[in-house]
């Protein structure tokens, strides 16, 4: 499974780099990414599931957010 570090960087930024990261990704593809608490955690996986991605999980693991999810067609 890829991780993909997001940690740090800002909305609207972070969602940007979640798609880019995901255009090399294979359709049907499981992908985790570390996310921040507040604005990030809220925005990034409705973004993304509003780009046809699959949301297979969101926890919380030491003050960040792991949000998992499977690749949907492009």
């Amino acid at each position: 499974m890829e991780t993909i570090d997001l940690r740090g960087v800002s909305c609207p930024t972070n969602f940007v780099k979640a798609k880019l990261e995901l255009e090399d990704i294979e359709t049907g593809t499981t992908v985790e990414f570390l996310l921040d608490d507040g604005e990030p955690v809220k925005n990034v996986p409705r973004s993304l599931k509003d780009e046809g991605h699959k949301l297979l999980g969101l926890k919380e693991v030491d003050g960040y957010y792991v949000l998992t999810l499977e690749k949907g067609d492009d």
